[in-house]
């Protein structure tokens, strides 16, 4: 208790940067947004562009793998992505968000440069699958928690600002890593993002801070007598995490959040991987086929920016119920003979429902769990993320190899979607917190001093 004490009250505050000073100018926690959102872009990406790599990994000419072993790959990535994040949720929570995402960094420069440099299949399981599994991960649920802690109010724009970023990054990287493949070869198609791109996450991570008491600063919205504590690093943090979680996993709403994620993402994910080959199977030409494609990612950009603004506002249950329906019911339009136009119709409709599960989690835990560690409480729901992401190609690649065409895999999708959104109905409302009282159970110097009503 008495190093509780000393580290609560014998830290003292660094004076506050110029651009966060006075009440007309713009608060640091935009800036940890800005921050956020271009290492978003810049880690994101590679989990789903690479996949413009898998013709060459095929071909005798390149590697000669089939497409069953470097499915594999991508698959055991989404499956590490789940078993590290409660650990890389639990390491934020307890040692701060950027020192985790220091460690991120140099895991992501040698992931991609050992990436570049594999000569077997058993390389690429360890180098892509589970190296940069551990990076992807950190950049997933510390930083996203992270971010949450500089708002008290408008935690939905933030949000969305950082959602629809991680989106962009990904549109923008998939013509790159064709243009580096062509004129460089495999190994600069990871070395030149991963060495470049892990110099600029170093020097990005110089500006982001791990809660605005760091810098004398209260949360964005927070009551002017509120006081400046620092609560998300160190034994407070610890304390603070350890205590939350434990009263969190004995609610139902914990458990069914982790089931949520998981359904949603078996439900898209076994789409997006066939989507294209879908269209083609049912006469649209390649450049059609890849022009489905491009519209689902970008009506999932717009979405994942307008969802939690909308959900901060009317509530987040709603709106993950209205997501989740926009994910299940359009996929009936591709059953029978769909033509070009349906296609098309159908990557809006879906798109806007891929877009807005994501982002929606984190405002969801806002409305539920308040000002509570939600490094933790998120790294635990992307464990269904990532067991989703991971099962949902494997099955539909099984179900589509048995039954020779496309309709088991539109089946798996549409039942597994539908599942979510049974699962959200049963959620409770949002309009109260779950656990209001949970900071009772912690030592007096560990308690936040918001005012409660």
């Amino acid at each position: 208790m008495l190093r509780l004490q000393r580290f609560t009250r014998g830290r003292t505050s660094q004076r506050p940067p110029p651009l966060a000073r006075g009440s007309q100018r713009i608060h640091y926690a935009w800036v940890i947004v800005a921050v956020a959102s271009l290492i978003c872009m810049i880690t994101s990406p590679v989990r789903f562009a690479i996949s413009m790599l898998i013709p060459h990994l095929q071909n005798p000419a390149g590697f000669g793998w089939s497409y069953f072993a470097i499915s594999v790959a991508f698959a055991l990535q989404w499956l590490c992505s789940a078993l590290f994040s409660p650990l890389v949720g639990w390491l934020g929570d307890r040692y701060g968000v950027r020192r985790t995402m220091l460690l991120g960094a140099g895991l992501f420069i040698a992931g991609m440069v050992l990436t570049g440099s594999m000569t077997r299949l058993w390389h690429f399981y360890l180098f892509f699958g589970i190296l940069l599994a551990a990076p992807m991960t950190i950049y997933q649920v510390p930083l996203v928690a992270g971010v949450a802690v500089w708002f008290k109010t408008r935690i939905g724009v933030a949000m969305g600002i950082l959602q629809a970023c991680q989106g962009l990054g990904t549109v923008v990287a998939i013509p790159l890593v064709s243009v580096l493949f062509t004129r460089f070869g495999l190994a600069w198609t990871f070395w030149g993002p991963g060495l470049v791109g892990g110099a600029l996450l170093l020097l990005l991570l110089r500006l982001f801070h791990n809660e605005p008491a760091q810098l004398g600063l209260r949360p964005l919205g927070a009551a002017p007598d509120e006081p400046v504590q620092r609560l998300h690093e160190g034994p407070v943090a610890r304390i603070r995490a350890q205590v939350f979680l434990q009263q969190a996993q004995r609610i139902g709403a914990f458990w069914n959040l982790i089931g949520i994620h998981f359904w949603g993402c078996v439900g898209h994910n076994s789409i997006l991987l066939f989507l294209p080959t879908i269209a083609m199977e049912h006469g649209l030409s390649p450049a059609l086929a890849a022009g489905v494609y491009t519209t689902l990612n970008v009506s999932s950009v717009l979405t994942r920016f307008a969802v939690p603004i909308v959900a901060d506002h009317i509530g987040g249950k709603k709106v993950m119920a209205g997501c989740f329906c926009m994910q299940t019911f359009p996929i009936l339009l591709l059953l029978g003979a769909p033509e070009a136009w349906t296609f098309f119709l159908f990557a809006i409709l879906f798109g806007i429902g891929v877009g807005g599960e994501v982002p929606i989690f984190p405002v969801i835990n806002r409305q539920y769990f308040g000002h509570a560690p939600m490094g933790t409480l998120y790294g635990w729901q992307n464990v269904g993320n990532g067991l989703g992401m991971a099962l949902g190609p494997v099955l539909g690649g099984l179900i589509w190899t048995w039954t020779g065409d496309s309709t088991g895999v539109l089946a798996l999708s549409f039942g597994a979607s539908l599942a979510g959104v049974l699962a959200i109905l049963v959620l409770p409302s949002t309009s109260c917190c779950l656990l209001p009282h949970w900071e009772e159970q912690l030592p007096p110097e560990a308690r936040s001093g918001e005012r409660r009503h």
